[in-house]
């Protein structure tokens, strides 16, 4: 399996990690009403659960650059690269989010974003 198929799994793990950060060690964490349990959270566990949300926001649209790169033959390091650049990108932003550092938080999703648009290009000129 190729690296970019390996962040496609990474990415799909993130909102896990960062629903487990904003639950973890609070004694009186609901298991029966979890999301209205977070929603009442501040802080670093508020923020932890804002980041699970976009991380499932943002894997749709990153797990359809890699599979239409992947199926237009596009130049399989450019899209090894940008996967990683992506998921290291989503990672910086994660940390970010969790120390509400907020606008390096937004540049480090643009650099995402704009890796994942870049998927889709390689693919369409790749293939015209």
């Amino acid at each position: 399996m190729n690296l970019s198929y390996w962040c496609v799994l990474a990415a799909g793990m993130m909102p896990v990690v960062t629903v487990v950060i904003a639950k973890w060690g609070k004694r009186d964490f609901d298991n029966s009403e979890p999301r209205r349990w977070l929603e009442k959270q501040e802080g670093m566990r508020r923020r932890a659960d804002a980041a699970h949300h976009n991380h499932f926001e943002a894997f749709p649209f990153f797990a359809a650059g890699v599979l239409v790169a992947q199926q237009l033959n596009a130049p399989q390091d450019s899209i090894n690269m940008l996967a990683a650049a992506f998921i290291f990108a989503r990672i910086v932003y994660t940390l970010l989010y969790l120390t509400d550092r907020a606008t390096l938080r937004s540049i480090s999703w643009v650099v995402g974003y704009l890796c994942v648009i870049a998927l889709f290009l390689i693919a369409a000129f790749h293939s015209a």
